[in-house]
């Protein structure tokens, strides 16, 4: 099997379990392209041009650009992977800000501390990407304290 076709199946099985099954072939459909490390492992897949993931080198699981988000914002039904925030927080995380536990108004109860999310407002748009800081029963009981270490937000489209 070329390099290629095994570095495809490798992203898409990783993107399945990460946030679901057949996700995978619709973040990274055939054309995408690789940037890899010195040791030869994917820390980056691009699609048109766009970055859509990047690796994490202590476990391998994926952080998700905006362009990335927004396709599994568009894939995922309901409130799977999302943090809902109040619209006071909605000008501040989506320029990219933290979104703190006072503000998460609704949320995955699925979700683990650590996994990557997407942060919305009450109408599900989409305001940004980032990595959840504590448990989902942590958050909702808390009235302090950071949520959501946000990535990257739709308005500030900052890349780290």
């Amino acid at each position: 099997m070329n390099n290629g076709v095994e570095r495809i199946s490798k992203v898409r099985m990783i993107a399945d379990y990460q946030f679901g099954k057949g996700t995978g072939k619709e973040l990274f459909p055939d054309g995408s392209t690789f940037q890899l490390s010195r040791t030869k492992r994917v820390r980056q897949v691009f699609y048109s041009g766009q970055r859509i993931v990047t690796a994490r080198a202590k476990d391998g699981f994926f952080t998700l650009s905006i362009e990335g988000a927004s396709i599994i914002h568009r894939l995922l039904p309901g409130k799977r992977l999302r943090v809902v925030v109040s619209e006071e927080a909605v000008p501040f995380v989506e320029a990219g800000k933290t979104a703190f536990a006072k503000h998460v108004i609704e949320i995955d109860p699925e979700l683990r501390a650590g996994e990557e999310v997407l942060v919305t407002d009450k109408a599900d748009r989409l305001l940004a990407t980032g990595q959840l800081l504590l448990s989902p029963a942590e958050i909702l009981s808390l009235d302090s304290g950071a949520a959501v270490d946000v990535r990257v937000g739709t308005a500030s489209k900052k890349e780290e």
